[in-house]
């Protein structure tokens, strides 16, 4: 069985947990190593289990807790030769046969769980997203998007599970209180994929056999998750898609640990960490009861209504 869990996703820390009941794995690991512990304690795992850190990119905010991790536990840190360089004295002392490094686009093999790198459009020395090839299935994780492109969209299609970004609503960041060169940073297509986009993708993976989506790295000043999550089902929509009706979707909180999704055979669930130990079940996205109690169902129509149209997917060169 699959399990997968979303420990933390955002721009104040990422960290992602994969296994498939042997193999166990962290796509990044951006916060102390000590919350990334307890997170993992919530949904029954143990860092000593850990069999590899996966890294997309040298940002903190995905590497704050990749040194202490792996010395701790002894376990390996595999990344591109990219982002090694970059990292620089981050990790700390590591043991030789702790640095793996890949090619980005071939594949290699944590344990039992065959993973692909490929490239991905963000300001850093060399991202990647990855794909996870496990009991017949594939489990993709991918945030930290510039722009979608073709070559991209590929790389998500055939996917059963998919970890997607859906970082921020377009007029909450021009109308917001950063300073002008992060929004466009932020809107630039080495920048973060806006909740439009997201949406858009979305409706294509669902219509193409994906089962369950994650929407994930939301931003806390430019977004919310009822937000992110009514964007893509109005996405869904257009193509007569209803999550809850033969596929999941549901957003990755930011500062918390995410529901428990699960996957067996064709069977795709998610459940709830406060429930763990019940019998699973599939439930909603959480915390769609507005945005601290302050936002009436006309206002998010309204800021619904007032986002940008859908943008295209980027050609390639």
């Amino acid at each position: 069985m699959i399990k997968l869990v979303s420990l933390f996703s955002g721009s104040s820390g990422n960290c992602v947990f994969l296994s498939d009941g042997t193999t166990r794995v962290l796509v990044d690991a951006g916060l102390s190593g000590k919350r990334i512990e307890s997170a993992l304690a919530e949904v029954g795992e143990r860092p000593s289990d850990l069999s590899a850190i996966l890294v997309t990119h040298e940002h903190s905010d995905h590497t704050m807790g990749i040194g202490v991790l792996a010395r701790r536990y002894k376990m390996p840190i595999h990344a591109s030769s990219g982002t090694w360089e970059a990292l620089g004295k981050v990790p700390g002392k590591l043991a030789p046969e702790q640095k793996c490094i890949f090619t980005t686009g071939q594949r290699f093999r944590v344990g039992d769980v065959e993973v692909e790198p490929f490239g991905i459009p963000h300001d850093a020395a060399e991202p990647v997203g990855y794909s996870f090839y496990l009991q017949g299935r594939k489990v993709t994780v991918a945030t930290d998007l510039g722009h979608m492109s073709r070559s991209l969209l590929r790389n998500l299609e055939g996917s059963d599970l998919v970890l997607l970004e859906s970082n921020h609503d377009i007029s909450m960041l021009k109308m917001g209180r950063y300073p002008w060169p992060l929004k466009q940073r932020i809107l630039g297509d080495q920048g973060h994929l806006c909740n439009d986009m997201a949406g858009k993708v979305v409706a294509h993976l669902v219509q193409n056999g994906t089962k369950c989506v994650l929407l994930g790295h939301l931003s806390q000043e430019n977004n919310f998750p009822e937000l992110a999550w009514q964007t893509a089902a109005n996405a869904l929509a257009e193509k007569n898609l209803m999550p809850g009706e033969g596929f999941h979707m549901e957003v990755a909180r930011r500062d918390r640990t995410s529901s428990i999704v699960w996957m067996d055979g064709e069977r795709v669930w998610s459940e709830a960490v406060g429930f763990a130990g019940l019998p699973p079940e599939q439930i909603g996205l959480p915390g769609l009861m507005g945005l601290n109690g302050d936002l009436n169902q006309s206002g998010m129509e309204n800021m619904i209504g007032n986002t940008p149209s859908i943008l295209k997917v980027a050609e390639e060169p």
